[in-house]
């Protein structure tokens, strides 16, 4: 078998399509950005279409942006069966959007091209050509996922094998089995069916799973045994239905238990921050038993697991959790992750000693604050702060005396945010007062406006994104929420962005606390 595996992310494009997520285009783009860095191969951006400007701004923003190492794909379908490649209207849209990649979608399963199409089978393999070959011309790879493929292997497998050969006749650069059902076949006859088609066709072959039956990973791997080079999912499975692979799970599964190439080691340790980062933009959940990379896949409470675990690690931990970025957790105990927390803590002070009463204070206080809701894998600016402020390393650059919000509901039409502070810096008091679009953006007007006089730096800050997590809902109207805002900053030419959060029963509360860090975090650390 080959020893790598390309990893095709479509979180952008079919995790967007799962119940309950819709991304933005700055979510987008953030979400682009963070695969990239962490080492993804592919990034299916969106469908550009007529009716979906959000994916054609994402991949015209795309060609300002110079990416790591990921290639960016668009994706659309096989043309009408009523036109030609040149003249249809999907195929215009993904030429258009001048992705490096475009993946298109065929119909494998027969029912599917005379009964859904209402087209003929051999009408069906024209397209399916005319298609790929078509935008090979345009564009530097194409991809082509068969549709319903594993179906429409059991329903008719000569023809869903030609619809295979058509699209490599094309020119694909690589053919995707699909199961689009996720029901339809289980990882034993998903292998054995890759190893035919490996056999078959000259072309690379790839794996697509959903997990309506729970076995989208399972399908994922065993596709991979079968000789697929090729992998297809989304962080945290987001997706259609019951989701997709998960690649979160996937990917440590390929390279730490496989043996594949897909990632370095040291992007490996950031599967859980990426995991985490993504469920946070797309405003979804931790999923904590979420294998590899969930809160609790590490954690213990039994007394003889405990025990077992402190003895000899791997007694009852298939790997270790700093593989993928994860910590240990002794429910019992009380000692969550300490030895990750140390080494976060000498990345601002080197020299950090776990003995030190003043470390011990900081490891005391994120077990407290993260059983309150804090989440610092998510907050690296609130997490610096503290770590910061508790060893002493910063000098407040303004004390806030106080604040408050009104929201005035003016001739029953508009209704109006006013927030006004009051802020010490050095000998000055400052009472500031300004409206803004809602309660956060006055509040974020009228600090700016009260500190920019004495920090100019300020006036570059700003804040991209804003998210609001209910962390329980016993309390109705009454329950802790989780604030966490992103900030950009470009002051002479160097970019940087960053993150903070607040929890508090009152959402006004938790957002000033994710607001106040977020500026702190600006003028201690970058000046």
């Amino acid at each position: 078998m080959p020893s790598t595996v390309k990893i095709f992310d479509t979180t952008l494009r079919d995790g967007n399509q799962a119940k309950g997520i819709s991304l933005s285009l700055q979510d987008k783009l953030h979400l682009a950005r963070l695969l990239d860095d962490f080492g993804i191969d592919y990034i299916e951006g969106g469908w550009p279409n007529a009716t979906n400007p959000i994916d054609i701004a994402f991949f015209e923003e795309c060609h300002n942006i110079k990416w790591k190492h990921a290639k960016i794909s668009a994706f659309g379908s096989t043309r009408r069966p009523d036109t030609t490649a040149a003249k249809d209207k999907v195929l215009s849209f993904l030429v258009k959007a001048k992705s490096p990649v475009i993946t298109i979608f065929g119909k494998s399963w027969d029912i599917h091209v005379t009964k859904v199409l209402r087209t003929s089978l051999k009408k069906n393999l024209e397209m399916i050509e005319d298609s790929v070959s078509f935008l090979k011309k345009h564009t530097e790879e194409v991809i082509y996922d068969a549709e319903h493929f594993f179906d429409g292997y059991k329903a008719n497998p000569e023809y869903a094998i030609k619809t295979l050969e058509a699209a490599a006749k094309g020119g694909a650069d690589c053919v995707v089995l699909c199961d689009t059902n996720g029901g339809m076949g289980l990882p034993w006859e998903i292998e054995d069916i890759t190893k035919e088609i490996v056999n078959k066709l000259s072309c690379p072959i790839g794996i697509h799973a959903h997990n309506d039956s729970g076995t989208a990973i399972a399908n994922s791997l065993a596709a991979v045994k079968g000789g697929a080079v090729h992998a297809q999912g989304t962080i945290n499975g987001y997706g259609e239905r019951c989701g997709n692979t998960s690649l979160s799970v996937l990917i440590p599964s390929l390279q730490l238990k496989m043996g594949k190439q897909v990632s370095t080691p040291t992007r490996l340790k950031l599967l859980r921050k990426l995991s985490i980062n993504v469920s946070e933009i797309v405003n979804s959940a931790e999923d904590i038993r979420q294998p590899f990379v969930g809160s609790a896949a590490f954690a213990h409470k039994g007394g003889a697991h405990i025990d077992g675990v402190r003895k000899v690690s791997y007694s009852f931990e298939h790997i270790d959790p700093t593989l993928v970025g994860n910590a240990r957790d002794f429910i019992v105990s009380n000692q969550s992750g300490a030895g990750l927390v140390l080494e976060k803590i000498k990345k601002i002070k080197p020299d950090a000693d776990k003995r030190d009463p003043k470390v011990q204070e900081i490891l005391a206080n994120i077990k407290e604050l993260e059983s309150q809701g804090f989440h610092f894998e998510i907050g690296e600016g609130s997490f610096h702060l503290m770590v910061r402020r508790t060893l002493g390393m910063v000098k407040e650059k303004f004390k806030v005396l106080s604040y408050r919000v009104i929201e005035e509901n003016r001739k029953h039409i508009t209704t109006y945010s006013e927030a006004t502070v009051k802020i010490k810096v050095k000998d000055e008091f400052i009472h500031m007062a300004a409206e803004g679009s809602g309660p956060v953006d006055a509040m974020s007007q009228a600090a700016r406006l009260a500190l920019q006089p004495f920090f100019p730096s300020l006036k570059q800050v700003r804040l991209v994104d804003y998210k609001v997590r209910v962390l329980d809902d016993n309390g109705g109207t009454g329950s802790t929420v989780r604030v966490w805002i992103r900030f950009h900053d470009q002051t002479k030419g160097k970019e940087a962005t960053w993150n903070t959060i607040g929890v508090s029963e009152n959402i006004i509360k938790a957002s000033w606390m994710a607001l106040m860090d977020g500026f702190n975090y600006k003028l201690l650390i970058h000046k």
